[in-house]
């Protein structure tokens, strides 16, 4: 089976043509600025890039524009749609309605709706996307798999927030959690490295890009993370802001007259690394900087170690114990010098990194030293390759 994994931003649709009869990438891309007069698609097929310049008015024409590489004369690599057996869609938000990937019908786009409130950003791209393959892959079935669900087994005691129980009861006020497909294909992928059931270990994932949030995984299951209601909270992030003192947002707001969404706007956008270092959100930048002396720049990278490090220890005593600890995403798979530095602050742990096998970016690795107490290891992450597993299983029951 041919399976068509789609990731659909407001203005953007990410996707990969996958053929699950060994798992192998036949295709991928990304398009960018939809609705926009300068929209434009880069379609990757064996290491090679072809980019079209198009003027894409919507995401039904975003689909179409997609299909139409793949199906292209000089460079498809499908004869016909008929081929696509079935779309997998990265939902962003599932609320409390789905612990797993479930088949897309009706309701389950109207549950989708029901969440807007929780992700209005996200979500409404996501309903987007599969309304637009509705209609140009008629009688497609299509799965939705959310980042939400895998964070549906935190116990109460981890999720509830310690505010007025009436809120959660009215607004949903929760920990929901994020990345929850990434942090569910490494604590797998790292069990099967290790020979082990997943069931038997206990895991902490570092999903560190330029968003970023750590899991508590044990006996295969979430049973905390770092992000929140929404994918602010946790560590700092490239331009997140990540953990603050609540009254932080008040004091702000009142001193310098700023309304919800200026609030909002400084804590999602202008916070995190770029905010401490004044210069960037992209690590490479922040890091270029630091080494030029830049003691801002230093800082940031610091503060994010140490915020790392911190939810590290704070979720190996709450399991009572940790068996091996992973780094994925765009820092975690290639920052060797911020892997060090947060390893650093967890040799009471009885972890040694064997700094020869870090010297590594963007590979499946063990980082530790033999005799290392927890095991630690670099596992890039496959979100695509997740969504579409889940998508055939779903597909073939």
């Amino acid at each position: 089976m041919k399976i068509l994994v789609v990731n659909c931003g407001s203005s953007s649709i990410k996707y990969q043509l996958i053929d699950m009869e060994n798992e192998n990438l036949m295709a991928k891309g990304y398009l960018e600025k939809i609705g926009l007069p300068d929209s434009f698609l880069t379609h990757n097929v064996n290491g090679e890039k072809h980019k079209i310049e198009q003027v894409i008015k919507n995401h039904e024409e975003g689909i179409t524009l997609v299909l139409n590489q793949l199906t292209h004369s000089e460079y498809g690599v499908i004869n016909s749609l008929d081929e696509i057996g079935a779309v997998g869609h990265r939902v962003v938000h599932g609320g409390e309605k789905f612990s797993s990937s479930v088949l897309i019908n009706d309701e389950v786009v109207d549950a989708m709706r029901q969440c807007i409130p929780l992700a209005p950003l996200h979500n409404p791209a996501g309903i987007t996307g599969i309304e637009a393959c509705e209609k140009v892959l008629p009688g497609v079935p299509m799965v939705a798999v959310f980042d939400t669900s895998f964070h549906q087994t935190l116990p109460e005691k981890a999720y509830l927030y310690t505010i007025p129980y009436e809120y959660y009861e009215k607004y949903g006020i929760r920990k929901y959690g994020f990345h929850g497909t990434s942090h569910r294909f490494v604590s797998k992928r790292v069990a099967q490295i290790l020979n082990k059931p997943v069931e038997d270990l206990k895991i902490v994932t570092c999903h560190l890009g330029q968003g970023g949030s750590l899991c508590a995984v044990e006996g295969g299951k979430s049973v905390d993370t770092s992000m929140g209601l929404t994918p602010l909270a946790g560590i700092p992030m490239g331009s997140r802001s990540g953990d603050i003192d609540p009254s932080i947002v008040t004091f702000l707001m009142k001193n310098e007259n700023l309304t919800p969404d200026e609030m909002d706007t400084i804590l999602n956008k202008k916070s995190g690394k770029l905010g401490v270092s004044g210069i960037s959100f992209d690590d490479r930048d922040i890091e270029k900087a630091a080494e030029e002396g830049n003691q801002r720049a230093k800082l940031a990278i610091d503060t994010f170690a140490y915020q790392v490090a911190g939810y590290i220890g704070r979720f190996v005593a709450q399991m009572n114990g940790v068996d091996v600890i992973t780094f994925a995403g765009g820092v975690g798979e290639n920052g060797l010098e911020v892997r060090k530095q947060i390893c650093d602050y967890l040799t009471f742990l009885g972890i040694q990194i064997d700094d020869s096998k870090n010297n590594c970016r963007g590979k499946e690795v063990e980082i530790s030293t033999p005799d290392s107490k927890v095991k630690v290891f670099v596992v890039p992450t496959n979100e695509e390759l997740m969504i579409a597993r889940d998508t055939m299983e779903i597909v073939n029951k």
